[in-house]
């Protein structure tokens, strides 16, 4: 969540941030925050007023006593218990209202950096780069091809699946629902390819690897923000009141929750591979066909914890990373810069990567990597010590998918489909036992 700090010194700059978000009401919530805020240093400090008073008088008790002025001391006493009570009130009206500003912080979302540009929706992103060739006149993607003998005929990854037997949507349907497909043959040993090859990439870029859990409490749900803002779309196990989790995101980063680091030690950098798990309630139609839109998937994160001045050299590696990995695995790609509007609830700068789906003639997004500043931290309790001045700050967080898996596999049975089967990368190869899908 924001900080006060940065809502109080620096007010009108938050309010246009949160306009650029679209965030509605921007400057109504942060006039209301201010007031709150005001209330609770207001009360905090008549709280402290009547401690130090009562604390002088008590003192003069004992005095008074000494000296025999007893119906004096008496008289003291009654003011210092009417004094409690006040003081019972004032700390009872302190906690709720320090309830109150957590209630409406949490409402309010991360503020956009200045490069990000302004815009209402996804349509208003910027692509800043993309590896396909130069587009021909009326052709809106390109004249990208892996496999030009068979681009007139390329069969979506649904129907490649069944041909092939590599995923049986229906039996998922069977045994859970719609979302939860099963992998069989040299599909599922390709996902296992898959997150291999992920999980050594990620080593090879000094990666730690972690092996998290899939379910967490409400509390690592708050400290990356999926709480309380997305519950709807989180699978809650309501009697042990646990979420299973959307990203590794959740578990990974809230490893760091109420710590204080060594700023020696930043960057810290993981990666993990989890299933995911997501309600995606309201999805509906032809985008969500096949590996498009699941309610479980596999996915490769990578999380990083790093000092201010040092995050966005961070995020310029780790975007630098993801695109490797598209490359090996021979993919066309674009990487868009999201717009305010377009942009997730804690982040302040996000780009995602898409692959191009030649098959459905779509982009298909397999990555976002993400900034969060000092929000996620913040909510975290996610602390440094700086060397120099020996203070605590709070640390910059930073994740990104590397990569989910699912419009992966589309993309790479749909582009690489030829009238002899489907092609495997030569990077994916020692990790398949196999260079061909017939």
């Amino acid at each position: 969540m924001l900080t006060l700090k940065l809502i109080s010194e620096e007010t009108e700059r938050v309010i246009r941030g949160l306009q650029k978000k679209h965030f509605n009401g921007a400057r109504e919530a942060i006039e209301n925050v201010l007031a709150v805020d005001k209330h609770r240093r207001e009360t905090q400090q008549a709280l402290d007023a009547n401690l130090s008073e009562a604390k002088k008088m008590a003192a003069q008790i004992g005095m008074l006593m000494k000296q025999g002025k007893k119906e004096e001391a008496e008289n003291i006493k009654a003011t210092v218990a009417e004094m409690k009570e006040t003081n019972k009130q004032l700390e009872a009206e302190k906690s709720k209202t320090e309830d109150e500003l957590t209630t409406l912080l949490c409402q309010i979302p991360n503020i956009p950096y200045d490069e990000v540009p302004e815009g209402a929706a996804a349509e208003d992103n910027h692509v800043v780069k993309s590896n396909l060739r130069e587009c021909v006149e009326g052709d809106t993607v390109g004249n990208w091809t892996t496999n030009p003998e068979v681009a007139e005929a390329k069969l979506p990854h649904w129907e490649l699946a069944k041909k092939y037997n590599l995923i049986d949507f229906d039996l998922g349907v069977k045994i859970t629902g719609a979302g939860f497909p099963v992998y069989i043959g040299k599909g599922a040993r390709l996902q296992r390819a898959l997150i291999n090859f992920f999980l050594d990439e990620a080593r090879k870029s000094g990666y730690t690897e972690i092996m998290p859990p899939t379910v967490v409490n409400a509390a690592s749900g708050y400290g990356t923000g999926q709480l309380p803002d997305k519950e709807g779309q989180m699978y809650h196990c309501e009697i042990d009141d646990l979420y299973l989790i959307p990203t590794a995101e959740v578990p990974v980063t809230n490893i760091y929750r109420d710590v204080i680091l060594d700023e020696k030690d930043l960057p810290i950098k993981n990666c993990a591979y989890t299933e995911c798990f997501r309600r995606e309630a309201g999805s509906y139609g032809k985008d969500v066909r096949g590996l498009n839109r699941l309610h479980e998937f596999s996915k490769v994160e990578i999380v990083r914890i790093d000092k201010p001045e040092h995050s966005k050299e961070s995020h310029r590696e780790m975007l630098e990373h993801v695109e490797g990995l598209l490359k090996k695995l021979e993919l066309p790609y674009r990487i868009l810069l999201l717009c305010g509007g377009d942009q997730s609830f804690t982040s302040s700068i996000c780009y995602d990567f898409e692959v191009y789906s030649e098959a459905q003639k779509r982009w298909l997004e397999v990555s976002s990597v993400s900034n969060f500043d000092n929000y996620q931290a913040n909510r975290l309790k996610c602390r440094f010590r700086n060397a120099e001045t020996k203070k605590t700050e709070l640390c910059h967080t930073l994740n990104g998918s590397a990569l989910a898996l699912p419009r992966i596999v589309a993309a790479l049975l749909e582009n690489n489909q030829t009238e002899n089967g489907i092609r495997i990368p030569k990077a994916l190869i020692p990790y398949t036992g196999f260079d061909m899908i017939d």
